[in-house]
């Protein structure tokens, strides 16, 4: 599986863009000078009509550098909830602004920490006047400061379907939520009869939850992987410079060793990640799999590189100042999201019809 020669300049392009421009402020330079936020529009409602391997090349450079913009809230999930949903008007309506990054969305969709469609206990029903009135409480919501394409999960009479709600309407709370991961903003988000536009057909929310879930998990591994990447750098640099008895501590075999199997574990996480991206550009019907593939393998592997380069670092691996603590808080973080890589492999198990293993 191999880029291409346009999406390896992709990731030259964003790369040099991300050393220049760091925090939320990349936003704006990143939508405006590299499409990101239109990467996965299609052309005719104003974006590039990219791949999934274009995201993919995307989220790996915005994982290296642990970038805070809204990339998988508003490029992946709410980009990709709006197409799922298969309503050409909400697509017309909300996907310009998106493409642009005028507009940034969000998906409320999780409730007590999880992420199957099956566990919506958010309620929308229709009052008298036949709007619909969505009730609940969603958790993990990815923010940002000015959201404003709100889409939110809910259960009606005929099953699970998605609303387009205004963030400020009469009846919508938001609050955020701190968390351990700073780079990563979350917040909660509490509806009460808040007035909600239906988008799709009504019932048809769990089979588009399913997609948009894949397609997340998928880029999510992506950003885990230029993570562990770069993790595995900065740990490889400081083995070169660090002296000890007289030496430098990447020339003892304890330390290769450690090293090496970290690389292998960033390699075999690329590995996954891309075989996600590739699937859904090319066999839909395998990306659920690759999808779970990707989230268990990369988020682990993640997990791991991060612990070795606090490990290898010492004692200056664990101070506030070293950006080591940010990458581990990313890799737990990252890992819970959209579903721990046990709840993916009990996916596999029972696609197969096994049991998972713990």
């Amino acid at each position: 599986m191999r880029l291409t020669e346009e999406q390896e300049e992709l990731r030259s392009a964003v790369r040099s863009l991300l050393t220049r421009h760091q925090g939320p402020t990349a936003w704006r330079p990143l939508a405006e000078q590299i499409g990101a936020a239109g990467l996965a529009v299609p052309e005719e409602y104003g974006g590039l009509g990219g791949s999934a391997r274009d995201v993919h090349v995307l989220m790996e450079e915005l994982g290296r550098s642990l970038s805070p913009v809204p990339c998988l809230g508003s490029v992946v999930l709410t980009v990709g909830a709006v197409l799922a949903s298969g309503d050409d008007d909400a697509c017309r309506r909300l996907l310009p602004g998106l493409a642009e990054g005028t507009s940034v969305g969000t998906l409320a969709w999780s409730e007590q920490g999880s992420w199957d469609p099956g566990a919506i206990r958010a309620q929308a029903v229709r009052d008298h006047g036949g709007s619909w009135l969505v009730t609940g409480v969603k958790e993990h919501v990815l923010d940002w400061t000015g959201v404003d394409v709100l889409l939110v999960a809910a259960r009606t009479a005929a099953g699970v379907s998605l609303f387009e709600v205004a963030p400020g309407a009469a009846g919508v709370v938001r609050e955020p939520v701190v968390t351990m991961d700073e780079t990563r903003g979350q917040a909660r988000w509490v509806f009460q009869a808040a007035e909600g536009r239906l988008l799709g057909a009504d019932g048809e929310g769990d089979r588009a939850l399913d997609h948009v879930r894949d397609l997340a998990c998928a880029a999510l591994a992506a950003e885990q992987v230029g993570a562990a990447e770069r993790c595995l750098e900065l740990t490889v640099e400081y083995a070169k410079d660090r002296i000890q008895f007289g030496r430098p501590i990447g020339s003892f075999q304890a330390v290769k060793h450690r090293l090496a199997d970290a690389y292998v574990l960033v390699e075999s996480a690329r590995s996954a990640a891309l075989g996600a991206a590739f699937a859904a550009d090319e066999s839909p019907a395998a990306l659920p799999r690759a999808a779970a593939v990707a989230k268990s393998v990369c988020s682990e592997a993640f997990s791991t590189v991060a612990g070795e380069m606090i490990q290898l670092h010492g004692g200056i691996g664990i101070t506030w100042e070293h950006d080591a603590h940010r990458y581990f808080k990313r890799a737990h973080g990252s890992g819970e999201l959209f579903g721990a890589p046990t709840r993916h492999r009990a996916r596999l198990a029972a696609g197969l019809g096994l049991t998972a293993a713990r």
